[in-house]
């Protein structure tokens, strides 16, 4: 039986821009767009992945240009593209340079500008501008942008406004910070100009490498047009999200939050692979959306998703008193995430099970499993759970049992951490007084009656709904806890049940697990995940941290923000990304920024320890933060050279072996 729709996600209408004969925003299907990673002025080469990227599904092609050079090669692309047949349109990345949009524009049917860095400075310079500084500044930016927004009007091109967290100006830097307001605010003053000289024709985005900050963007962008009357359709992207199984985390930890928010109108997933592979995420990602929509009421104001106690524009955890689960471990306020799976194993293959539970909690080392989730059913069960929790007491921090009736409860061991699954608040008093963590599984974000009794009581709630916006059911539970002022941890089950597609594929339950537990977490909701459908313990872990990882809840490894490659790039970012990861990927709380250029690499040091940016062909510049420390450095020699500057700011560590000895 297919799921209820839940009517209160609308998606906000905007206005439409086309692009070429694409129609984005208004009623229009999400689009999907990439952006290719060949050098413009390979003309062969250039055409040949923009045709693969339409094959794929690619809707929007964007190609980067550099220099008045590359902005003129886009004439030929786009001649042989049509001769061949391929009519997908294209758009023309512009950074630095106006006289390069100039070109550009004539030959292409959108064009991108970055506020950050067209015709603007960024010289990380702290200075204070009187109003009379900043209106000069202004008007400078309108005798700068005017050209290319009358020449786009002219010639009936788009326009996208793309604001990155990691290349805000000086100017914008200084009076509203490096924050989702200043990348608004960067957007809106070009948006300003564009409307001056009568031109609509607009599509606005506010990327950013951390998830947190692209959703807080995204919005207070809504927000703040709301409020001047403005609807310009919404280009969604996670900057910088990185490859692998991370990269399409994070993406959807990002994207998917907007979406499910009832915003977005393109969608580009940035992975540091072949463009190729981005279409598929993102065309799952846009059915996901268009399902929860198909029967929504469309249309302005804004939607109003979000609880009175919830503030959708700054990062603030929800207060859970903690609890304690076992002598070292608790889950609640001012600690972190805790992780549950769920194994498919039969206890009958008890020997089995405990090579798998032994191979992850080797293999992650002090990040393994925290606690295994079963569900004990005949005598046989129980007889093999007493000898599975005797070998893994050393390893497991705890299990959690489902119980269906107090002989389940009888049954089990007397001593051990124990965390109990109750499906009915009627068990609660007498399991609650063994002393044992309780866990209360509700299929609605309505409390049960009597629920202030048990205040200062070891328990937890699990929400399991069959609702189809499982995250608004979550957030709706923080509300009404908020409200009875109660305080209890709240675990995020990621079970088939709370999917908003039936699973088909192992990206299936990574696409749900970070739309639910991602966007959430990005909220500040969520003291415990579960990831419950994946049948290897040691994958179910993986995904399980790395959403943690992906929304910065919790830190288990190495943070790389890494850019999925362009024209720009001035090395093979697939591979030099993997050579950094292999050798750095052991060091927890540190953060690496893998960079092709120098477009958004200096901004984003700002939010790394360490950045590895192309300077010049063959050559690399690393970076402390924001500060560049070593130039020119041989290509072949950087990787090494980037584990000695590590090692010199005091923040290396040798890696564990990883096997039992």
């Amino acid at each position: 039986m297919a799921k209820p729709l839940n009517k209160g996600i609308r998606r906000w209408k905007t206005r439409e821009v086309l692009v070429g004969n694409v129609g984005v925003g208004g009623d229009n299907p999400i689009r999907i767009q990439s952006m290719t990673t060949t050098d413009t002025k390979d003309v062969e080469a250039t055409v040949r992945q923009s045709i693969n990227l339409a094959n794929a599904g690619c809707e929007i092609v964007r190609i980067t240009a550099p220099s008045v050079r590359a902005a003129k090669a886009l004439k030929e692309i786009r001649s042989r593209l049509h001769n061949e047949g391929c009519r997908v349109p294209l758009v023309a990345d512009i950074h630095f340079l106006p006289q390069v949009a100039m070109e550009a524009v004539e030959h292409v049917e959108k064009v991108r500008v970055n506020p950050g860095n067209y015709a603007d400075r960024k010289n990380f310079q702290i200075r204070e501008y009187t109003e009379r500084e900043y209106d000069e500044e202004l008007q400078r930016l309108h005798e700068s942008f005017s050209p290319l927004v009358n020449r786009c009007k002219y010639l009936g091109r788009a326009m996208r406004i793309g604001t990155n967290h990691g290349s805000l100006s000086d100017r914008i830097l200084n009076r509203y910070g490096d924050t989702p307001l200043g990348m608004v605010e960067s957007a809106l003053e070009f948006i300003r100009i564009a409307e001056s000289n009568g031109f609509q024709n607009i599509i606005l985005s506010m990327k950013a490498s951390n998830p947190k900050v692209m959703v807080q963007a995204y919005r207070l962008a809504v927000e703040k047009m709301a409020a001047e009357k403005m609807n310009y359709p919404l280009h969604l992207g996670v900057t910088e999200a990185g490859d692998g199984e991370d990269g399409r985390i994070k993406s959807t930890v990002g994207i998917g939050s907007l979406l499910l928010d009832g915003y977005g109108d393109t969608i580009r997933v940035s992975l540091t692979e072949d463009p190729v592979c981005e279409i598929p995420v993102a065309r799952e990602l846009a059915k996901r959306a268009e399902y929860l929509w198909a029967e929504s009421t469309q249309g302005n104001p804004v939607p109003k998703r979000f609880p009175p106690s919830f503030d959708p524009f700054d990062y603030k955890r929800r207060k859970a008193t903690p609890v304690q689960i076992t002598e070292n471990l608790s889950a609640g306020t001012g600690l972190p995430p805790r992780i549950i799976v769920r194994t498919d194993r039969h206890l009958s293959e008890l020997q089995d099970l405990i090579i798998d539970i032994c191979k992850v909690q080797t293999t992650r080392k002090e990040n393994g499993i925290e606690g295994l989730l079963l569900t004990l059913k005949t005598e046989k069960d129980f007889e093999q759970f007493n000898v599975l929790e005797d070998t893994l007491r050393p390893v497991i921090p705890f299990f959690v049992i489902e119980v269906f009736d107090q002989g389940t409860v009888n049954k089990l061991p007397e001593e051990g951490n124990l965390v109990l699954l109750i499906h009915s608040v009627k068990e609660l008093p007498a399991l609650l007084k063994t002393g044992r963590t309780v866990a209360l599984s509700i299929d609605s974000p309505d409390l049960p009656d009597g629920m202030d009794k048990y205040a200062n009581k070891s328990l937890i709630l699990a929400l399991n709904t069959d609702k189809i916006d499982s995250g608004s059911a979550y957030r709706q539970l923080s509300q009404n806890l908020s409200d009875a002022d109660l305080h209890f941890p709240i675990w995020i089950r990621n079970t088939s049940k709370n999917f908003i597609h039936p699973l088909k594929s192992s990206l299936d339950n990574l696409l749900e697990t970070s739309l639910l537990s991602g966007g959430l977490l990005c909220d500040g909701i969520g003291d415990l995940i579960s990831v419950e459908e994946e049948s290897s313990l040691l994958s179910a872990t993986n995904l399980g941290y790395n959403v943690l990882q992906a929304t910065r809840t919790r830190i288990s490894k190495t943070e790389f923000v890494a850019c999925p490659s362009c024209g720009r790039t001035l090395f093979d970012l697939e591979t030099t990304t993997q050579k950094v990861k292999a050798k750095t990927d052991h060091l927890k709380g540190i953060t690496i920024a893998i960079m092709g250029c120098i477009v958004n690499g200096p901004g984003e040091m700002a939010d790394a320890d360490f950045g590895y940016v192309g300077g010049a062909p063959g050559k690399i510049n690393l970076y402390v933060g924001k500060d560049c420390v070593q130039v020119a450095i041989p290509e072949d020699e950087a990787v090494n050279r980037l584990i000695d500057l590590i090692k010199s700011q005091g923040k290396w560590r040798d890696p564990e072996p990883t096997s039992l000895t």
